[in-house]
């Protein structure tokens, strides 16, 4: 997959969630490595949600990991507990925001 493919799958993927009870502000950078490498950014803000494919310098936590995995993590195919435990998925920055923003999309899925 190109990096392209990436970002528009997980935009579209990212962007179904409903983050209406989300109060506050949270900003999460997406490093993808290996086949399709880049660099992308998911805000939340009060309620909304924003994709865009920019290096935001000033986020609360990153994911590294490649495209194929974070396409499953936002399908919910799988678990990003169980791909940081398997190395599959690298955090950086604030564990506790990586949480908050996967129990998000996770509740967000439930209620569909």
């Amino acid at each position: 997959m190109t990096y392209e493919e990436i970002f528009a799958k997980s935009r579209e993927l990212i962007l179904a969630n409903d983050a209406s009870s989300f109060k506050g502000h949270m900003a999460v950078q997406v490093k993808i490595i290996g086949e399709g490498e880049g660099i992308f950014y998911i805000e939340l803000k009060d309620g909304e949600i924003f994709v865009e494919p920019y290096d935001y310098r000033d986020n609360d936590c990153t994911f590294v990991t490649s495209g194929k995995n974070f396409i499953k993590i936002c399908e919910g195919n799988l678990n990003p507990v169980t791909a940081f435990t398997m190395g599959k998925l690298k955090v950086e920055g604030s564990i506790e925001k990586a949480i908050e923003f996967s129990e998000l999309v996770k509740q967000s899925r439930k209620n569909k």
